[in-house]
């Protein structure tokens, strides 16, 4: 009875986690850019009572042994990085990745990060920044008598400036991929980090070798349907009370052997 608790007791921590990761997905399901996690889970060590395949009697073989589980954990988390829906911006700098892909930013720090988000705007110096203020690298200048400014699906940027009836160009925006992007580093603001389990970044650029292509005026939403996440938060919770009934039963078993003993 004590191990069948221990054993739902895993399972009630394991559910915990998954709705934890639900409710996170949730709540970012109007966040620009943002890809839904999703958890793994692994069975634990089991205690072998009797050896499958060992010797019996007569010299007969046990087909299948007895095994004891003790519970589930959960194994890792997992970025989806399906492509989100795309929608219009009122943004003119404004810019949705089609295909695969991030953006390079740089932090105050020098630290490089990546983003889907592509919601950019223009500092005090002209530079393209992220809403926090981040510089799109590698950096594009925008000049002060600049009247419009275009981008094309391959990531060339140029600007109408009121000096000049030629556009001008401004630069090119490169996107970057990764060998394994499942193993980013999630950092907040929508941003990742790059790590030994993704790979290191491959520059490329827009439309080319597997690059996804820029989209003016869109914005990427967060790829969670939340209707599935509300189907899986049903799910969680009902294995939870499932968990907390075996719990239960065990408990209730413990209660009846004590009584035999008074």
């Amino acid at each position: 009875m004590i191990r069948a608790m221990m054993t739902a007791a895993s399972g009630m921590k394991a559910q915990q986690a998954q709705v934890d990761t639900i409710a996170n997905n949730i709540a970012n399901a109007n966040t620009a850019g943002f890809k839904k996690s999703e958890l793994g889970f692994r069975a634990l060590l089991y205690q072998t009572v009797r050896e499958p395949g060992a010797t019996t009697a007569q010299g007969q073989r046990d087909p299948t042994g007895l095994q004891f589980g003790t519970g589930t954990e959960v194994s890792g988390s997992t970025k989806i990085f399906q492509q989100g829906e795309m929608e219009p911006t009122p943004n003119p700098l404004g810019i949705a990745i089609q295909g695969d892909g991030f953006f390079q930013v740089r932090l105050p720090n020098g630290e490089l990060r990546f983003s889907r988000d592509g919601g950019f705007h223009r500092d005090v110096d002209g530079s393209l920044v992220t809403a926090e203020g981040y510089f799109l690298e590698p950096r594009i200048q925008i000049p002060n008598d600049a009247v419009a400014v275009s981008f094309g699906e391959d990531g060339t940027v140029s600007a109408q400036l009121a000096s000049s009836p030629t556009p001008a160009q401004l630069g090119q925006i490169p996107l970057f991929r990764f060998p394994n992007a499942g193993g980013l580093k999630a950092s907040g603001g929508n941003l990742y980090s790059e790590t030994g389990g993704s790979g290191q970044a491959i520059q490329g650029t827009p439309g080319r070798d597997g690059a996804g292509t820029l989209k003016q005026g869109f914005r990427e939403r967060s790829n969670v349907q939340v209707v599935d996440e509300l189907v899986g938060l049903i799910l969680a919770q009902r294995n939870y009370e499932v968990s907390s009934r075996a719990i239960r039963v065990g408990d209730e078993m413990l209660q009846q052997t004590n009584q035999l003993i008074r």
